[in-house]
């Protein structure tokens, strides 16, 4: 039977056939490709014209969404070659640019067999030196100076690491701090992200645990004993605080878009103001330290600080902290993935028609989402005056804004999070040595940092846009599995 299905002579009723008996099926054919089916993708033509582009990139998206874990290391990791390329000829195209007395770096060709030379160009930075510091500068400089991977191969030493190295040095505690504050924020990003929710926020959230977790422990600390028993006490009330703060701040703007269906970019954004805004105020007129001229509050007691653990207590950091961290990580992983409040947020991310229609209150989903991130953003705060600072001072550096670019390079899933927290702490360590070993300026060490951030992140991020979080996504595509087994196919390929 053909396509056209009807009695009459342009209907086609019947299979026209040929003499040997085999049917003409070239009406039928004709007929397939003009109702688009979508089912098949366009037959090239007898010049074996490709698909229109823009199903190319359709294709692309599909198969970027559906990558594996391995297939999304090795992405990002070329991305970070890639990064590191353009860098290296930025920095030389500075270099050439700038003015100085000897070059740092001379760009020329091999001179075997006594060949003379063609040509000679310097450069007043060195890549090589920068990249170096950039990366291996944030870990305390590992390495002996000269030495490669193929140093062993030339007669070198085999073992890499430079004379009177130690692991647990200063300018590792600058990375781990960072890392451990940055595992924080990014989680708290990343819960949001989950549910579908652009939590722009996290900023604020952060502030006020900060704020909240400095005055609650100083109101506290005359009330507890000095020692391990008063920092036990202390340390947990500030955290406790700090999540209650963060998390109530971040039901703000969840009730908004929940009962009031106000957007949460353009809420979490104004709530960062409102946030700094408050702190500064209540610290400048009633809570401000008056023996610093500085806009802060009195210092909490030594004891109510995290104890450092293997590092001097000038380094501001504690394993502690991070292992505090590294459990929230997995926590929050098998909350999203094994539980039925989990599942709740991810139908509600992925479809929250569909959530709503399987008896997910889509409202209430909202508000927890954003309360559990603000939360987490909270104890990032909490952490920071309990860990590095001591006491709450305004100013606070942008953490919040710093795991939104974590939450993605992680694609928003809480295990990566901690990887990814580690890269861009990382980065920010190392960016402060090449200031100070190179002659490169602030801004292109800026430059570079954001160049590799943004090379890295672009895998993930457009994996979130085929996957439904973005705006290239096609709803219709995706419907949520009753049982919670993730996205079904409606019609195409499927999202997993």
């Amino acid at each position: 039977m053909s396509e056209g299905g009807g009695d009459g002579a342009e209907g086609g009723g019947e299979d026209r056939a040929d003499p040997n008996g085999i049917a003409d099926g070239s009406s039928d054919r004709e007929t397939a490709g003009a109702s688009g089916d979508p089912g098949e993708g366009p037959v090239p033509g007898p010049s074996g014209d490709a698909a229109p582009p823009m199903d190319r990139a359709r294709r692309a998206l599909d198969r970027l969404a559906s990558a594996s874990a391995t297939e999304r290391f090795l992405l990002s990791f070329a991305a970070l070659v890639l990064s590191i390329a353009v860098g290296t000829v930025l920095v030389l195209a500075a270099g050439r640019a700038t003015t100085c007395e000897t070059a740092a770096f001379v760009l020329t060709h091999p001179t075997p067999f006594g060949l003379p030379r063609l040509f000679s160009m310097g450069f007043c930075f060195d890549p090589v030196a920068v990249f170096d510091r950039l990366f291996f500068g944030a870990l305390g400089d590992p390495f002996k100076r000269g030495w490669g991977p193929l140093s062993p191969f030339r007669g070198g030493p085999l073992n890499p690491f430079r004379e009177g190295y130690e692991l647990l040095n200063p300018q590792m505690a600058v990375t781990l701090r960072e890392t451990t504050i940055l595992v924080f924020s990014g989680l708290a990003v990343a819960v949001a992200f989950r549910a579908g929710i652009f939590n722009i926020g996290t900023q604020g959230q952060l502030v006020l645990g900060a704020l909240g977790t400095g005055l609650s422990v100083l109101w506290a600390a005359p009330f507890v004993p000095a020692g391990m028993a008063g920092t036990v006490v202390l340390v947990t009330l500030g955290l406790l605080v700090g999540a209650v703060v963060g998390g109530l701040y971040g039901a703000i703007p969840g009730a908004l878009k929940a009962y009031a269906e106000a957007n949460e970019v353009i809420t979490t954004i104004m709530l960062n103001f409102v946030a700094t805004g408050v702190a500064f105020f209540l610290v400048a007129n009633y809570f401000r330290n008056p023996d610093s001229q500085a806009v802060e509050t009195t210092p909490v007691p030594d004891y109510a600080n995290v104890p450092p653990l293997l590092f001097e207590p000038r380094d501001d950091f504690s394993f502690i902290a991070l292992g505090l961290g590294a459990a929230l990580v997995v926590g929050v992983y098998y909350l999203l993935e094994q539980t039925s409040f989990g599942y709740d947020v991810r139908t509600s991310g992925l479809q929250p028609d569909a959530a709503e229609y399987g008896g997910v209150n889509a409202e209430r989903t909202v508000v927890y989402s954003m309360a559990l991130s603000g939360a987490l953003g909270g104890i990032g705060g909490a952490i920071y005056v309990l860990m590095i600072l001591g006491k709450f001072q305004t100013g606070v550096p942008a953490y919040g804004f710093d795991g939104i670019t974590v939450s993605i390079l992680a694609g928003n899933n809480p295990l990566g999070v901690g990887f990814a927290a580690f890269l861009f702490g990382t980065l920010k360590s190392g960016s402060t040595v090449v200031q100070f070993a190179t002659d490169v300026p602030p801004q292109l060490v800026g430059v570079l940092r954001g160049l590799i951030i943004l090379f890295v992140a672009m895998p993930e991020f457009f994996r979130m846009l085929a996957r439904g979080i973005g705006p290239t996504a096609d709803p219709e595509r995706r419907a949520v599995a009753a049982d919670g087994s993730g996205a079904v196919d409606t019609g195409g390929e499927t999202d997993e």
